[in-house]
């Protein structure tokens, strides 16, 4: 009997050893993952564009036909693209720039949604680090073209009210229909969210803001060195300084995100998600990248009548130019934003919510933004980052609120509801507010 209970003794220690030494090892797992499961997780994060999901590797060989009802016929959305042809149509009938305006505005609306669905394939075949980098070229291209177009018309006052708009959609109307719908679906419980990423988001919003403020002070103050050539000055040096912070944002998400161990029941659930949301790609790389191409082409020659159209529609509507530049021309971009964020509310993943809105606010706001300057200074336009007190102290403000309803990492309707009622108080502002620059526009 002692002759069996010394081995059974020793053979439970050793069977306690290794339990113990699977436990460890199970607790802190090195991360060994694929360059895609480890994109996956930052995704889930808010780390990544939410666009850029896990796809399969398999090509899917389709014909002319078959690719253009994928992208074109599959979607609803589409029925509005003759929207477009009929706005060119009009501007060579008549002089309405009202129905212009807004036939323009309507037929780039599917346009703006089709670019991100097209980026989203061709980010299935390019990996993490060059999707993430897609994402944030093409996130926010609509914004960047009709930017583009109205520069060179020498509306500097539309491009900064536009951009502004789409910081402020995005941080406001897009972030609180998201908390609003999410908080009805689940409102039994509050929403969680990353709360540590939601800071570095809003430390990022307020290096904008700084970035903006400047300027803004600088000429208010009559403070300038050199009257006239310090503020423009300034605008430039300060967007080369954000555009090296946007870039070095970036590279910290898609390469140092400090992750190398991973709880690996946490890793487990990631997994599991993740799981859910793998699927083929629809179309292959080289389509994406012609339907890119082809969008793009498309919003840029809609874009151009639509510019034009802004100051002739003004007039005819009696709405200020700046209501327009700041509330309208932005929902146009923000549109699949705005029901990508929606969507991964209403199934309780609020991280992907926030990488849409607030994602899409940072890179306006520390890309488009000073990328807009640069190209100004390339066309000889005295592009700056002074948007005026009034527009300034609106994004100061506005960057303010959303970092508090942010700071407790837990979302619910009635905090979604605030939100859009901001938002309403900030487009009821703009609609008598008299842009005190007209003569930019």
């Amino acid at each position: 009997m002692g002759c069996c209970k010394v081995p059974a003794l020793i053979q439970a220690q050793v069977e306690m050893g290794l339990v113990n030494d699977v436990e460890h090892k199970s607790l802190f797992r090195r991360d060994t993952d694929s360059p895609q499961r480890k994109a996956a997780s930052l995704m889930e994060q808010g780390s990544l564009s939410a666009s850029f999901r896990e796809c399969s590797t398999k090509t899917p060989n389709n014909s002319v036909l078959q690719s253009f009802k994928i992208v074109i016929l599959s979607n609803k959305l589409n029925l509005l693209l003759p929207f477009g042809p009929l706005a060119i149509l009009l501007h060579y009938l008549t002089d309405n720039k009202g129905w212009i305006f807004l036939l323009s505005l309507v037929g780039i609306t599917p346009l703006a949604e089709r670019l991100g669905y097209a980026t989203e394939q061709l980010a299935c075949y390019t990996g993490s680090t060059v999707g993430g980098l897609l994402n944030a070229t093409f996130g926010n291209v609509t914004e960047l073209i009709i930017s583009i177009f109205a520069l060179k018309s020498g509306m500097i006052r539309v491009v900064q009210l536009t951009l502004l708009g789409s910081i402020l959609s995005n941080m406001l109307l897009v972030l609180g229909c998201a908390f609003f719908c999410g908080g009805l679906v689940f409102s039994q419980k509050e929403q969680v969210f990353d709360k540590g990423n939601a800071v570095v988001n809003s430390g990022l919003l307020l290096m904008a803001v700084m970035g903006l403020l400047f300027p803004a002070v600088l000429h208010y103050t009559h403070s300038e060195v050199h009257a006239g050539s310090s503020e423009l000055a300034l605008s430039r040096f300060s967007s080369c300084i954000m555009l090296v912070a946007y870039a070095a944002y970036l590279f910290f998400q898609l390469k140092s995100q400090p992750s190398s161990y991973t709880p690996l029941t946490e890793e487990t659930n990631q997994n599991e998600e993740t799981s859910d949301d793998d699927e083929d790609p629809e179309i292959s790389k080289w389509e994406a990248i012609i339907w890119l191409s082809i969008l793009t082409a498309w919003v840029s020659l809609l874009s151009g009548y639509l510019v034009d159209a802004i100051e002739g529609a003004s007039v005819s509507w009696k709405i200020p130019i700046s209501f327009i530049s700041v509330i309208l021309l932005p929902i146009v971009g923000n549109a699949a934003e705005h029901a990508g964020a929606i969507m991964f509310a209403m199934k309780d993943k609020l991280d992907l919510s926030l990488g849409v809105a607030i994602g899409s606010s940072i890179q306006i706001s520390m890309f488009a933004v000073p990328f807009c300057v640069v190209i100004g200074w390339m066309m000889g336009a005295q592009m700056d980052l002074n948007f005026q007190l009034f527009e300034t102290a609106t994004l100061f403000i506005t960057v303010i609120v959303v970092a508090f309803f942010l700071q407790e990492g837990t979302s619910n309707y009635f905090k979604g509801l605030m939100l859009i009622l901001c938002y309403l108080i900030v487009a009821a502002s703009f609609f008598v507010h008299e842009d005190p620059h007209q003569d930019d526009i």
